[in-house]
């Protein structure tokens, strides 16, 4: 294919006939890849090293064809389909020998967020245009921001979507036939570097985008701190209107002076403290609006107060964090103060995250599975001083010294789990030796959570709060961040169930 023809390929109703697209992985984006471009009436090859049965079985009759083995090299069956455009799922790392094969070979490759944007005005607004897109990224907080974003839009009477990231591809809310007003798009830091790789024509225009946070995560993905800053900085890329970072996060506002936005665009502060002109802050228990006002040099908008977030569950200072960047993101598409009081009445956080599954016997028992990186660890940590910390896993190439020095020095005591258990073990002897750390053995996966709740019971007999906020992915254990929460809730079930802490063997001894 010309580079000409490819560069117009930024329609639905662009001539995508006959285009050789290979796609690597075949996940539920994978797929979602897939249908969109077979419905296109592109040649497709899915290449795969595993599939879900009912995802194999349905390519096929949607007119995809798939290869299935090993990806370590280059197979024939590529080689041969010779793709004029390779679309890959988010965890193709810029290492994996076939995405340098791609690069070496001058092929277009595209994430499958660059595909949806090219193929947006499948459904429009009654003004003929497609949807607006909001975009959000961060190392911690995406999902619950993304979830509080759509929230508040909906509320104000927008049709929004949260997708992307957050389990749902881009490419069928795109699709959907309702269509809607604005797309708000959780974005990993895969997705965002695949974006870096955009061609001028698959660039992505957003009307407003956010990077809540930068801590250092997913260093072996990319290779170095550096290389993940530079992907999640792409979020503010070409913005239209409000490009929100977090006054607290030096990192974020560098982003934002440095992106290059569409003339006109505003930065847009947030952070817990008292807001200047163009933030989003708090003031003697309220949280405010001085940005979206006309008279934002002497007044500023209520949105809601700290105590009715308490009352909601919502007060956590990240949580809190959260919600400032999803009402700057829904103030400047116009959503009124009101709609943003009234939705957070009745918003709740997802499961596993700093979610109570218990209380009983004096002693809270606190699910943050969710938090898998120290970053949102440290934040869980400052929400509940002084708990049992439940932490490890797999650290990801990331070092938790920091972490344990600073939040985790004061811990009530530390249970360690997961395959990185020696790291977490090691920083809390050299960085915060006073606090008592006990280490759960690999074992019996299926049995580590009840030997977690058993020791965490003993040490904190007759009151305290434990805390599951591992700083670490889950995989090395558990087949995902909800499985170790549920695990975790599960274990708490049991001990509640067999009577009192007193059932709990004793007091351990620590390491």
């Amino acid at each position: 294919m010309s580079a000409e023809r490819l560069a117009g390929l930024t329609s639905w109703n662009a001539d995508w006939s006959g285009l050789r697209v290979a796609v690597l992985g075949l996940s539920m984006t994978g797929f979602s890849v897939a249908d969109t471009l077979t419905e296109l009436g592109a040649e497709v090859l899915v290449l795969s090293e595993s599939a879900d049965e009912e995802y194999a079985r349905l390519l096929p009759v949607i007119g995809a064809r798939l290869e299935l083995g090993s990806l370590t090299e280059v197979p024939a069956a590529l080689h041969d389909f010779e793709p004029e455009v390779v679309i890959a799922s988010p965890g193709f790392a810029p290492s994996h020998p076939v995405i340098r094969w791609v690069q070496e070979n001058d092929i277009a490759l595209w994430g499958d967020v660059e595909l949806a944007w090219r193929v947006r005005d499948k459904t429009v607004r009654a003004d003929g245009t497609p949807a607006d897109w909001v975009l959000i990224t961060g190392t911690n907080g995406k999902t619950t921001t993304t979830q509080l974003t759509a929230t508040l839009l909906v509320e104000g009477g927008l049709r929004a979507a949260p997708c992307g990231n957050i389990g749902v591809p881009v490419l069928d809310a795109v699709r959907d036939p309702a269509g809607f007003d604005v797309l708000v798009v959780e974005l990993s830091s895969h997705q965002l570097w695949y974006l870096g790789l955009s061609r001028p024509e698959g660039e992505l225009f957003p009307y407003a985008a956010v990077c809540l946070n930068l801590a250092d995560d997913h260093l072996v993905w990319h290779g170095s701190a550096q290389a993940y800053r530079d992907a999640k900085a792409l979020v503010y890329r070409n913005t239209r209107v409000a490009c929100v970072y977090n006054k607290a996060d030096e990192a974020t506002r560098r982003m934002v002076e440095e992106a290059d936005v569409v003339e006109g665009a505003r930065a847009i502060g947030f952070d817990l403290g008292i807001p200047g002109p163009s933030d989003l802050g708090v003031v003697e228990g309220l949280v405010v609006d001085r940005a979206f006002l006309d008279d934002r040099a002497r007044s500023a908008l209520e949105l809601t107060t700290v105590s009715d977030l308490e009352a909601a569950g919502l007060a956590a200072p990240h949580i809190v964090q959260n919600i400032l960047a999803a009402s700057a993101l829904a103030r400047s598409l116009g959503v009124e103060p009101e709609a943003i009081h009234s939705a957070l009445q009745s918003f709740h956080l997802d499961a596993h995250r700093i979610q109570v599954v218990a209380r009983h016997a004096g002693i809270t028992w606190v699910d943050d599975s969710k938090a898998t990186n120290p970053h949102a660890a440290a934040s869980s940590l400052r929400a509940y001083p002084g708990a049992v910390w439940v932490v490890g896993g797999d650290l990801k190439g990331v070092d938790i010294a920091a972490l344990v020095a600073d939040a985790g020095a004061t811990a009530r005591a530390a249970v360690v789990i997961g395959v990185d258990r020696t790291a977490v073990v090691t920083a809390f002897g050299r960085h915060a030796p006073a606090v008592p750390v006990f280490e759960v053995d690999a074992g019996d996966t299926g049995q580590v959570m009840n030997r977690v709740v058993e020791i965490a019971a003993g040490i904190v007999d007759g009151g305290g709060t434990v805390l599951l906020a591992p700083a670490a992915a889950s995989f090395d254990q558990f087949t995902s961040y909800a499985d170790r929460g549920h695990r975790f809730a599960e274990a708490v079930r049991e001990w509640i169930e067999r009577g009192s802490a007193d059932d709990a063997g004793g007091s351990p001894s620590a390491l």
